[in-house]
């Protein structure tokens, strides 16, 4: 349990009071509206879905990447034990066998590469769900002790109707928190551009090699 963790009940609850206050109207000309048709939600939804993330299943998927290339530096090993033959057979396997190792594992368009890659991808996503959830921690303590957070409160009495003085309060909490927030999706399509190229697709680079075919002459070594 993190901090984020320990802030979610009381948290929660302030905001969808705020949800509520909204719900009526955000003060016309508020920094929030930007916010507001950026993030197409209000901060108690959008800070619900976020308690979902976790960074502990990220890093173990990371982990259980780089365990398969464990099996591909195997079979590149297998593949790399020189063949006591020749011929035209052994010609070509050779070609083909050099073709299939470069495949396997060489440089960033390898599956190697691209395992490695995948699991660099999904530590740096881990990263950045363990700082975004600190960082909307510190949000929700600061807006949770602040004294906008009392005129929230107040607006949810039996008889007391939300009123500009309200909805103004509930405008400055979502800011901080939505804030937040936009910060954190702008990493997030950061990671995602750095890494793109990384994880695309990986085809057959040597397309001019084909299969062995095994016939001509062969000659086994001693």
């Amino acid at each position: 349990m993190d901090a984020l963790d320990r802030l979610a009940e009381p948290g929660l609850d302030l905001l969808a009071r705020v949800d509520t206050v909204l719900a009526a109207g955000a003060p016309e000309g508020h920094r929030l509206w930007p916010l507001l048709r950026r993030m197409q939600v209000l901060p108690g939804a959008a800070v619900r879905e976020f308690l979902e993330l976790h960074p502990a299943p990220l890093t173990g998927a990371g982990h259980a990447v780089r365990r398969l290339v464990r099996g591909y530096d195997d079979t590149c090993a297998l593949l790399a034990d020189p063949v006591a033959w020749s011929g035209s057979a052994a010609a070509a396997y050779d070609e083909a066998r050099t073709a299939l190792l470069r495949h396997l594992d060489e440089g960033p368009e390898s599956l190697v590469g691209r395992l490695e890659a995948t699991a660099g991808y999904a530590d740096a996503l881990a990263g950045w769900v363990e700082s975004t959830r600190a960082a909307l921690a510190r949000a929700l303590a600061e807006v949770l002790g602040s004294a906008e957070a009392v005129t929230v409160h107040a607006a949810g009495r039996p008889g007391v109707e939300p009123g500009r003085v309200e909805a103004s309060a509930a405008a400055e909490i979502a800011t901080r928190v939505l804030g937040v927030l936009g910060v954190a999706y702008d990493g997030a399509e950061t990671l995602l551009r750095q890494w793109g190229p990384s994880l695309a697709e990986t085809t057959w680079r040597d397309r001019a090699t084909a299969a062995p075919r095994f016939g001509g002459t062969t000659r086994i070594g001693h």
